[in-house]
Formats: C-alpha cells, sequence, structure tokens
C-alpha cells in the first residue's frame, strides 16, 4: 500500500494531473482550442522543443547544461538556406546539417570536459556565437521553395499525429531505454549523483559528458531541419528565445538542475505542459510579453516546485527518536 502512495505521490504523477487539468480548463475557456485540428497544430508546434529536450535531459542529470542549442537550431537553418541557394542537393544538405550540429556539440563538450570550465558559462558564450555565425552565413534574408516533399512531411500528419511528432516519439523511446534500461543510463545518473565518485567507480565521465553534449549538438540540428521545412523559411533568427522553453520542459519534467534525478517520461510530460499553456494563450490572443512572463515563470517554479516537493516529502519521513533514558532514572 506504501509503495502504491509513494508511487502516486511522485512529481511526475503530479505533472500528469497539471497537463491534464491545464487541457480541460483550456477547453473550457479558451474558443477552439480542443478542435482536432489545433490538437495537432499544438504537438506540431512543439516538436522542435520535444527534440531538443531529449539530450538536453542527459545532459542536465549528469549536472551540466546546455543553452546553445536553440542557436544551433538557427545556425542549421542558416547553413541549410545558404546550401540550398547555392544549388547543393536538399538530402546532402541535411547530412552537412548534422555534422554541423555535431561540430557545435564537439565544442560545447570539449570545452567542458578538456578545459575544464562550467557548462552554464561555456554554453551561454556558444549561445551568442552560433546565433551570430548564422547571421555571418545567411545575413538578414530568408531562403524558401524547399522541395514539397520534405515540407509536406514536416506539415503533414498521419491521423490527427503529425509525422514530426512520431519522429520525436521513436527517438524518445530509444533515449528512454538508454536512460532508464542500460548500463550507461546507471552512469549517467551516478554523475549527476556524485562525479567523484563515478570515475574511482571507473566511468569514463568526460567521455559521456563528451558524447552527451554532441548528441545535444545533432538533435538541435535535427530540430533546426524540421522547424525550417514546417516553415517553409530558413532565417538566421530561426529558433530564437527557444532554449528558454526547452530548458524550463527538462526542468519542469522534474530534472534536478544539480543532477543525478529526473526521468524522461517526466520532460516529455512538461513539454506537454509547455505546449498546452503556449497554445492557449495565444489563442486567447495574448502578447508575447505575457508568454515571455510564463515561460519564465514557468522556469522558476520547474526549479522551485520539484525541490519544495522533496523537501516536504523528506520532513514528513524524517522521526524524531527520543534519547535514552539514563541508568536508574524513571518516568
Amino acid at each position: 500500500m506504501n509503495d502504491v502512495k509513494s508511487r502516486l505521490m511522485t512529481w511526475e504523477s503530479a505533472l500528469l494531473v497539471l497537463l491534464i487539468g491545464s487541457w480541460s480548463v483550456a477547453s473550457l475557456t479558451v474558443e477552439g482550442f480542443a478542435g482536432s485540428s489545433n490538437m495537432s497544430f499544438l504537438l506540431l508546434d512543439v516538436s522542435e522543443i520535444a527534440l531538443m529536450a531529449i539530450p538536453l535531459t542527459l545532459v542536465v542529470i549528469t549536472g551540466e547544461i546546455d543553452l546553445s542549442v536553440a542557436s544551433t537550431l538557427g545556425l542549421t537553418s542558416a547553413i541549410i538556406g545558404t546550401l540550398w541557394d547555392a544549388g547543393l542537393t536538399i538530402e546532402s544538405i541535411f547530412v552537412i546539417a548534422l555534422v554541423v550540429g555535431a561540430v557545435c556539440g564537439l565544442v560545447n563538450g570539449l570545452l567542458v570536459t578538456r578545459l575544464g570550465l562550467p557548462s552554464l558559462a561555456v554554453t551561454i558564450g556558444t549561445l551568442a556565437l552560433y546565433r551570430g555565425l548564422a547571421y555571418v552565413v545567411l545575413g538578414d534574408k530568408a531562403v524558401a521553395d524547399f522541395p514539397q516533399v520534405y515540407t509536406g512531411w514536416a506539415t503533414g500528419s498521419i491521423g490527427p499525429i503529425p509525422k514530426p511528432i512520431l519522429l520525436v516519439a521513436v527517438l524518445a523511446v530509444i533515449a528512454g531505454v538508454i536512460l532508464h534500461a542500460t548500463p550507461l543510463g546507471r552512469s549517467v545518473f551516478a554523475l549527476g549523483y556524485n562525479q567523484e565518485a563515478a570515475y574511482f567507480a571507473g566511468i569514463r565521465v568526460k567521455r559521456i559528458k563528451l558524447w552527451l553534449f554532441v548528441a545535444s549538438g545533432v538533435f538541435a540540428s535535427l530540430a533546426g531541419i524540421v522547424y525550417t521545412l514546417r516553415y517553409s523559411s530558413a532565417r538566421a533568427d530561426n529558433g530564437t528565445g527557444l532554449e528558454l522553453a526547452v530548458v524550463a520542459a527538462v526542468l519542469l519534467g522534474g530534472v534536478s538542475f544539480f543532477g543525478g534525478r529526473g526521468t524522461l517520461p517526466g520532460v516529455l510530460t512538461g513539454v506537454l505542459v509547455f505546449g498546452v499553456l503556449r497554445n492557449a494563450l495565444i489563442l486567447a490572443d495574448v502578447s508575447n510579453e505575457v508568454l515571455n512572463f510564463v515561460t519564465g515563470l514557468l522556469l522558476i517554479s520547474s526549479v522551485l516546485a520539484p525541490n519544495l516537493a522533496t523537501l516536504v516529502r523528506n520532513r514528513r519521513s524524517r522521526t524524531v527518536t527520543p534519547p535514552p533514558l539514563m541508568e536508574g532514572t524513571s518516568v
């Protein structure tokens, strides 16, 4: 009974309740929210966020952070536009774009693991660096007219499910199995829980972190490909500000900012919560300033709420035992 109760009281369970509650309130109060076409648009709108959140979950569990994901998305989009304008085939452009993402992640990983720099400072720097490179590559112009077979895939759906979400689902299942059911996943948690102990246990700390940053860059480039095809527009400013949404979704999903704790299903639920709130506010004709305010509020809440929940749970489970009676004393 206690085991069932403890499972029901997890952060992920609370998040699922929040998702159902926010969806229900939006369905009742926002006109057109519950329509099937809007539900498809909602899922499509969070596809890039979900793609970037999958590897970032593993990065944050190790105790690191990657704030450059949206800039990598923008750089990818700029490179796609430039190469398409130059006459390269779209298939070869996709391969080059993914390689660029891997290089961006590799730069982050080398700076963090080989030079020992803090990932927060490194990725704030590369956030600006990669976005600046995007403007150097493409400038202020936009490139369109991509092949319809690919833009149609990025905006199409199978029934009510958008095709990019099916890609997200496949990659999420693979990442979830790796994180929760393999020795590599256990090593990721060990890194975040106690890096020094993980090192003395024989875990390749630097190598694992380096490859996780590379994966983050590749997934960000994949998100850039989807984003560019979905809007049929390659621009240097594509994805500006999405890094906050991705980080908010990851932390809202129950991943500890200090590492060592989190689940991929929780993060994906957090992505959906963020998507529901964002979609409902857009349909309610709320300004971008309010959307930014809500994103910031979610980011703060996502850090504060799980830690408060853990603190309350620890206090409830803590038992105070009275000191032993001295010999010869009586009650």
